[in-house]
């Protein structure tokens, strides 16, 4: 029997990362199947969580996706793995205002599958008040239990104490206690952690997080917080459907956010994933029925991108005859031009009218969701998608290209248009999750 426990915190960067990857790490390292899940839209984490353990991350989002494909994905999650470390996105309540148990926050996770919460505290600059936000936690929900708390950037032995005793006076159990320790952070960028894959030494980093949470927590007592996981039956009905039977991917520094349940199903329908690298000026090949173009940072390599000739040329040829889709980072390459960050501008594939720029950052973040005005790799012409936005690009041009889709918040309010298409060539800065139930 697979067991899960939900490791949460009042907001975002109060280090439950760090904990999640170093206990994730210290239990492979024991020789424990243990796997890490993230709730709501992040590509990142699970990155690390894979690199940790060994077993693909999976992400479980309750707005983006339907009840019976959240429960496939946790069903599959547990298939292989002795311990579920599932890491909340920002703080454990927050969501959107929605349906009940479709917030997309991880507190719906906790009250569907019934699974405990290990409460990470910074508890920098407080002492005994960190009792009275571990209490609020306990009594905020009944249906979220709180089962045992983390103590983060403790200043001393005393400070450790005093928190301590503060916080198991209310019958809460404190199973770990970590002192501040800047070099154990990981580094950031605009779009939240540098990636897993671009770390030169990855496993050594990972490998002192672990160190630093065989010191500082008591794992025995963590694993033994964790409550059986056992979702019920699901479905993939709603799932993205592969776009093509052989579908090229790129797949590079440039090309990064593929979410893993995306890939993972596609493969599981019978799709081959022929990766390509359009930085070492590799196209995708001529025998697949389709492109992707993922998320990622082209902003970072568009002079590369840009003197690419032959995945220049090959893609053109491509696009006369096989359709390509782009999300975000993929859409801003397909345009004409990409203004980097020190205001240079770069020539792009030019397979779509639109120009974006990142040298005056505005940020656009939220779920969303999409009505398909015609086919394209996402679905069929009508079809409602799932997902998000989160990039800081602008456009600066927006061509004469028919819009792909119409667009609505997490709450139903319309945005308009968004995306473009042209022929067989789409694209939209919105990240698809899943198909809307």
């Amino acid at each position: 029997m697979t067991r899960a426990i939900i490791i949460g915190a009042p907001r975002s960067g109060s280090g439950k990362t760090s904990v999640t990857i170093g206990i994730l790490r210290a239990l492979a390292r024991r020789g424990i199947k243990v796997r890490g899940a993230k709730s709501g839209p992040d590509y990142i984490d699970p990155g690390f969580h894979t690199a940790a353990t060994g077993l693909s991350g999976v992400n479980l989002d309750s707005w983006a996706m339907s009840p019976d494909l959240l429960n496939a994905l946790a069903g599959n999650a547990t298939e292989d793995a002795d311990f579920i470390f599932l890491e909340s996105a920002m703080g454990l309540f927050d969501g959107i205002p929605a349906g009940q148990g479709r917030t997309g926050s991880a507190a719906d996770l906790a009250r569907l599958y019934h699974l405990p919460v290990l409460l990470v505290l910074d508890v920098s600059g407080q002492s005994t008040t960190a009792a009275a936000v571990a209490k609020g936690f306990a009594t905020y929900d009944p249906d979220v239990r709180m089962a045992g708390i983390v103590l983060n950037r403790l200043g001393s032995e005393r400070h450790r104490k005093l928190c301590s005793e503060a916080i198991e006076a209310l019958g809460l159990p404190v199973v770990g206690a970590i002192l501040r320790d800047p070099t154990l952070n990981l580094p950031e960028r605009h779009l939240g952690l540098v990636q897993a894959g671009e770390y030169a030494d990855l496993m050594t980093h990972l490998d002192r997080l672990a160190d630093m949470v065989e010191k500082s927590l008591d794992l025995d007592a963590i694993m033994a917080l964790a409550a059986p996981f056992s979702p019920s039956p699901g479905s993939f009905e709603n799932a993205l459907q592969p776009p093509g039977q052989r579908i090229a991917l790129a797949e590079d520094a440039a090309f990064t956010f593929l979410y893993p349940h995306v890939a993972a199903h596609w493969r599981q329908a019978g799709a081959e994933i022929v990766p390509f690298s359009p930085l070492a000026d590799e196209a995708p090949a001529q025998d697949c029925d389709v492109c992707w173009l993922p998320g990622g940072y082209p902003e970072l390599h568009a002079g590369r991108l840009a003197a690419a000739t032959n995945f220049r040329a090959v893609m053109a040829r491509f696009a006369e005859t096989k359709p390509i889709h782009g999300e975000c980072g993929g859409f801003m390459v397909l345009g004409e031009a990409l203004e980097d960050a020190a205001g240079e501008t770069h020539a792009m594939l030019g397979l779509l009218g639109h120009s974006t720029s990142f040298a005056k950052r505005k940020m656009n973040l939220g779920y969303r969701e999409a009505r398909l005005r015609a086919a394209c790799p996402l679905g069929p012409q009508g079809a409602l998608i799932r997902g998000h936005e989160f990039h800081y690009a602008q456009m600066i041009a927006t061509g004469n290209d028919e819009p792909l889709a119409d667009l609505a918040d997490g709450q139903g309010n319309p945005l308009g248009a968004s995306g473009y298409r042209r022929g067989l060539v789409s694209g939209t800065f919105f990240h698809a999750i899943a198909r809307s139930a």
